[in-house]
């Protein structure tokens, strides 16, 4: 790694969080925060360890690129006339020469980033270069007048290529005066360029929007209504043979293509069944002044029916296909929620909002929003205070599903050598996370 330009930001333990002791304001329905660079820099330092500093050198930058795009260059001898091939900023030099984003033969690894050229670089990471090339110079011009920037300052492709960061979003409003002095780029600048060349890539975070969107209610519906039943016969061939075993007692099946990629020291994962349910938890809040970023992931859920309940019912949400012993394996529709929080207060602060409105302590559940649990479930990926430690036994097929089983600690083991057992070539992956203390008495047994 290198030390100066990028430099490991967090301890093994996660972020300390803090609770605020303050009254909580309904989130209104304005428009919903924008990314910056806190965002970008926050999500860079924990998912790739990866921090700017003032002055950072060109080849600093180039390499997260490469390390964000997972760029790899072939082994063929690029002539570069400053990088030998037993330089330490060949390889990335090579990686993105062959990517299209280096485009000199020059590279000046150890020369100081500029603005202005930090831009250029990101306009080709993200794949702009095409809708740069096609400006006509008036368009171009136009938009670096309006930008405050001088047309004649710039070659006609570097202005055609400021241009198409300035209207694709590439390129914020704050920084349209860094451009313009030409001087060294800001850390804060780069982890911008750089978080939105993942966005542009799709490689940064997903979300339908945010609890304080007016419209957050119809993609949530949206999205709800257009999942189904998940089915993946590889997997589910291996767990449902775990059920009939007795290894398992449920499992859940998800599509990584759904997965959130937030910042897991200010996000929480939240399942349920029932969609109006989802709804009412959004609106609940909104009433209690926390906002967050918001993505559904589908899921279905797994479990034994048991003949003695009757002959089950099937729809479209949930079907059943009968064993060998008479009983049956039911699939159900559910979701997971997963969160983003502004702050990691409210991230804590959501316990006590669940305990307190959506989860169910008497028959009659007055007082709680529809469909509250007597076991609610939600974890999280840091440790919280309050929160219990169990794992989670993962199997991997070769396409975007997995199937996952949740359990105590001191079960894990037995389950991961049943999957292999019953499948020696299966992926399986196991790691603890953090859930909420009435999910973990249902773990161990208890009703309540």
């Amino acid at each position: 790694m290198l030390h100066i330009p990028i430099m490991r930001k967090f301890a093994a333990g996660g972020l300390a969080i803090a609770i605020a002791c303050v009254a909580a304001m309904p989130v209104s329905a304005a428009a919903a925060p924008v990314e910056d660079a806190k965002d970008y820099g926050l999500f860079l330092e924990e998912k790739l360890d990866i921090a700017f500093e003032t002055s950072t050198p060109k080849g600093a930058f180039l390499k997260a690129i490469q390390d964000v795009l997972e760029l790899d260059g072939t082994t063929a001898k690029v002539g570069f006339e400053d990088v030998s091939s037993d330089s330490p900023w060949y390889a990335t030099a090579v990686a993105l020469y062959e990517a299209g984003i280096i485009t000199s033969m020059t590279v000046k690894p150890e020369s100081t980033l500029t603005a202005p050229l930090a831009v250029y670089l990101a306009v080709k990471s993200s794949g702009l270069k095409e809708l740069a090339y096609s400006y006509p110079m008036e368009k171009a011009n136009a938009t670096l007048t309006e930008a405050g920037l001088s047309p004649s300052a710039y070659s006609p492709q570097a202005g055609k290529e400021l241009a198409a960061a300035i209207d694709a979003g590439l390129l914020p409003k704050e920084y349209y005066k860094e451009v313009a002095s030409g001087g060294a780029a800001s850390s804060d600048l780069l982890a911008t360029l750089l978080g939105k060349t993942l966005a542009f890539n799709d490689r940064y975070k997903h979300y339908l929007g945010y609890v304080s969107d007016a419209d957050i209610y119809v993609k949530l519906q949206d999205a709800y209504r257009t999942s189904d039943l998940i089915k993946a016969p590889e997997l589910q061939e291996v767990v449902d043979t775990a059920l009939k075993q007795d290894l398992l007692t449920g499992y859940n099946l998800k599509d990584s293509r759904y997965d959130p990629n937030f910042v897991d020291a200010l996000s929480l994962t939240y399942g349920h069944d029932n969609l109006t349910h989802a709804v009412q938890l959004i609106g609940l809040m909104r009433s209690e002044g926390m906002d967050a970023k918001v993505q559904f992931e589908p899921k279905t859920s797994a479990f034994i029916y048991l003949k003695e309940w009757g002959e089950p019912s099937q729809s479209d949400s949930y079907q059943v296909v009968q064993i060998e012993n008479g009983n049956y394996i039911a699939y159900a529709k559910e979701y997971d929620i997963s969160f983003e929080f502004d702050s990691g207060a409210d991230k804590a602060r959501f316990q006590d909002v669940v305990l307190a409105y959506a989860k169910k302590n008497s028959e009659d559940g007055s007082g709680l929003i529809v469909s509250s649990w007597w076991q609610p479930l939600y974890y999280s990926f840091t440790e919280l205070e309050g929160y219990d430690l169990i794992t989670n036994n993962k199997i991997v097929g070769d396409g975007p599903y997995y199937a996952q089983s949740f359990s105590l600690n001191a079960q894990s083991s037995d389950i991961a050598e049943g999957f292999k057992a019953l499948k020696p070539d299966i992926k399986v992956q196991t790691y603890k996370f953090w859930v909420d203390p009435p999910f973990y008495r249902y773990l161990n047994g208890e009703s309540l």
